[in-house]
């Protein structure tokens, strides 16, 4: 494996990666040669300078991941690395603490004048009287998004005997309730908030969210905070609110534009403004790298995706039970693709049992992964598979069906829709770690799902099990397993019946076209599943 770490992180972070044979470039040893190194990289880590948009991605000919060693993701180019297939992490809550403490910091600085007080002490002056200032305690606390930082803002907040009213649609009523946050909608929140504080990430709905309109909802007098995003907040728009006194005070870490050359929030003397350190300590920064670390080297030595941004996340212990489920998608989809003709145009999932439960997402993307890596030039793989689909027009629905109880009520069907034909089959996962194959259409049937099969439909009658052993024999093709089902026809016509063969090695088309002139035989396939 080769990391490049292209910006500072701790030193016991990039430790934490080194492993016998992996090869760690440090952001020293660049040289301003990242492009070319990337050439030959696994894992890319950075932090807020380097831009890793499609021009340099397209240097990156094997990257699985990039770690972003903190929140934000703008400077990561998130379509670009999910087309290549490239899962992009970040840190969330690594920093919580830091960015938490600096906003009640910039809380306490406005509420007792605190910046005022030290220019004016510094210049030999001493105006007790006019530096009266506030207690935080009995004052409410509008807190806009409830994740790590907001929660850990709200405890503190709490702390100093202030009331918390919050905003967050995906926040349990739960969770709040266990912290004494009372949750309410944005605008109950704009109206009860002494102090407003911002912890949400930049969407189209959040961006500019702090503009006039928004403004005149909150309490006159109110205080804002905001450690976040810069562009959850209109700049000008809150310059004219702390000027008309509708807001008595304001506390930035970020911007619009950082620097924010020009901003007309600079030279207010009821606005304190910060460089965009709120997260910057020396424990939060050491956080952050060690957390990166971790989940690219869980990553590329494991699989375990975490605090993914393009794709699904999963812990450990999820992963670990997954996995079996992964490579059963990925193999009933490469046995469809090789058991259906014509050019794919609709994948159909459904899951039973303890399954529909899951976060699918993985699973889904392996079927899909297993089918199109069959005829795809530029691969699919569980980071990218989806949207490769949906490039190439390819309609993908998920659905799932009744609970099950234990492992072997959990089922898969996949069904796969071409322009001449459609063909379903469901799988499962027995004993822990065996992929079964349970049926083709509507035939009932338990094969193994190994590296090599001979898939056979043929009329259901005597000695085409013998013919078939015979012909492979001929050929030293070794059988590991024979499965075979058939449908129910009426008495009197003959059934249709198919065998899934497990052999022990691929089985050539001339063996292929020998099978096929049986009189019997309508259709006979070489599946490899490897």
């Amino acid at each position: 494996m080769k990391i490049i770490v292209a910006e500072k992180i701790a030193a016991s972070a990039v430790d934490l990666l080194r492993e016998p044979g992996w090869e760690i470039i440090t952001a020293d040893q660049l040289n301003g040669k990242l492009a070319q190194q990337l050439e030959t990289a696994d894992a890319l880590i950075v932090r807020s300078a380097v831009q890793a948009d499609a021009a340099l991605l397209e240097h990156a000919k094997q990257l699985r991941v990039i770690g972003r060693a903190g929140v934000g993701v703008d400077n990561i180019e998130l379509d670009a690395a999910t087309r290549k297939g490239i899962a992009v992490m970040n840190t969330p809550g690594a920093n919580a603490v830091a960015v938490a403490e600096h906003t009640l910091a910039l809380m306490l600085a406005m509420a007792r004048h605190l910046c005022r007080a030290n220019e004016t002490t510094h210049a030999g002056k001493w105006e007790k009287k006019s530096l009266q200032g506030a207690e935080l305690r009995a004052k409410t606390l509008g807190i806009i998004g409830l994740g790590k930082i907001g929660l850990e803002v709200a405890r503190r907040a709490r702390a100093f005997g202030m009331e918390v009213v919050a905003h967050d649609p995906y926040v349990s009523a739960g969770v709040a309730q266990a912290e004494k946050i009372r949750i309410g909608t944005v605008e109950e929140v704009y109206a009860a908030a002494d102090y407003l504080s911002l912890h949400v990430g930049l969407t189209k709905q959040t961006a500019g969210m702090i503009n006039a309109d928004s403004i005149q909802k909150m309490k006159k007098g109110v205080r804002l905070v905001n450690c976040a995003r810069g562009e959850l907040i209109i700049e000008a728009d809150l310059a004219h609110a702390v000027q008309s006194g509708q807001v008595a005070g304001a506390a930035l870490d970020v911007f619009e534009q950082e620097p924010p050359k020009g901003s007309p929030l600079l030279g207010l003397a009821n606005v304190i403004l910060t460089p965009h350190v709120a997260g910057s300590t020396n424990e939060a920064q050491e956080a952050v790298g060690v957390q990166i670390a971790q989940q690219v080297k869980e990553y590329l030595k494991h699989g375990v995706i975490q605090n993914a941004v393009n794709v699904p996340s999963v812990s450990h212990e999820e992963y670990e039970e997954m996995e079996p489920y992964i490579a059963l998608a990925e193999r009933m989809g490469s046995f469809l693709a090789q058991a259906t003709d014509g050019n794919v145009e609709g994948i159909a999932l459904q899951y039973k049992g303890e399954l529909a439960d899951w976060k699918t997402d993985l699973i889904r993307n392996a079927v899909i992964m297993g089918i199109l890596n069959q005829t795809l030039e530029e691969k699919a793989n569980v980071v990218n598979a989806a949207s490769v689909a949906s490039s190439r027009g390819i309609a993908v629905h998920e659905s799932r069906g009744a609970k099950g109880k234990g492992g072997a009520g959990n089922v898969l069907s996949v069904t796969l829709q071409t322009k001449s034909s459609e063909r379903s089959v469901k799988g499962a996962v027995l004993r822990g770690k065996s992929l079964r194959l349970l049926s083709v259409d509507t035939i009932d049937i338990e094969a193994p799902l190994g590296d090599n099969l001979l898939y056979l439909r043929n009329k259901d009658v005597p000695g085409v099990i013998g013919q078939v052993g015979t012909i492979l024999g001929k050929h030293q093709i070794n059988i590991g397993d024979f499965s075979l089902g058939r449908n129910e026809t009426p008495i009197g016509q003959v059934r249709e019946a198919i065998a899934v063969v497990h052999v022990d090695s691929p089985v050539p088309e001339s063996v292929l076209t020998e099978l096929r002139k049986m009189d019997a035989v309508k259709e006979a396939r070489a599946i490899r599943l490897s």
